[in-house]
């Protein structure tokens, strides 16, 4: 509950702060909401180069950087949730009217799958770790700021279970990290076709 109160904390705090109550509001909202997406992308790519890297800093920095990874996932989860009460409650702006029908189709279609994955990567983040046997003892900080909650029905579960949950975790944490990378690969992709080939401006879309 105090996770969820925080991670709603933050969202409201920053939505205020990059709304503002002048003139400029509908400015405001873009750069506010492009500027969250950009934020989430940047971590994702950070999280990732973590997740490879891990084994590259020693034995002694292992566990550091393991929290560094679990607490950027954590962030991505939080600005995930305040980016989907944004588009709950905002109608996104709409595509060029060049797009072909079946451009349209594939751009919302990416869009879906990439909320599904951004939210789901960290959760069975989130739910690997719980699962993990070290986790009682081993407390879990945000950024060294504070401690972050396991979930508490998994961490009570059998110990056999456990240990099977935390593998299976792993796998689906690991197997969805592939599915973003090809997702990330064709919305990459497909921006810079509509750029370099079509020149219909999408890119400067992107761009806070």
């Amino acid at each position: 509950a105090h996770a969820v109160a925080f991670m709603g904390w933050v969202a409201i705090t920053l939505t205020q702060t990059w709304l503002g109550a002048s003139g400029n509001m509908v400015l405001h909202r873009q750069l506010g909401r492009l500027a969250v997406v950009w934020v989430i992308a940047l971590l994702i790519l950070a999280n990732v180069a973590l997740g490879l890297l891990f084994e590259s800093f020693g034995e002694d920095n292992i566990r550091p950087m393991i929290d560094m990874h679990k607490s950027i996932g954590i962030t991505v989860l939080g600005l995930a949730i305040m980016r989907l009460l944004w588009r709950a409650t905002h109608v996104p702006p709409a595509l060029p009217d060049e797009y072909k029908p079946w451009e349209k189709i594939a751009s919302k279609a990416a869009h879906v799958f990439l909320y599904v994955i951004i939210f789901a990567m960290p959760i069975s983040g989130w739910l690997h770790d719980s699962a993990w046997k070290a986790a009682p003892e081993v407390k879990m900080y945000w950024f060294g700021l504070f401690e972050w909650p396991r979930i508490g029905w998994i961490m009570n579960m059998d110990p056999a279970v456990k240990e099977s949950l935390h593998g299976l975790f792993g796998e689906v944490h690991e197997s969805l990290a592939l599915i973003l990378y090809l997702l990330v690969f064709l919305h990459v992709a497909g921006a810079l076709k509509h750029q370099f080939l079509d020149r219909d401006g999408t890119l400067a879309r992107m761009v806070p």
